[in-house]
């Protein structure tokens, strides 16, 4: 399931993108919740890089 992280912007963005399409709003307007996406995005990874580092965990420990 680690392996499919990189997934989660993705289908957000995807998401938030038809979720404006729908509602007929411009996606200039709509450009903060990407923000916010990518952002919130970038703080899961943060986390588990260093929940990684703290735990010295390497994927070839499998």
């Amino acid at each position: 399931m680690f392996r499919l992280l990189f997934l989660l912007p993705i289908v957000l963005c995807l998401g938030w993108y038809f979720f404006l399409r729908h509602n007929g709003v411009p996606i200039k307007q709509g450009k903060k919740g990407f923000i916010y996406i990518l952002a919130f995005s970038a703080f899961v990874l943060g986390f588990f890089v260093l929940i990684m580092q703290i735990t010295e965990y390497a994927p070839t420990d499998l």
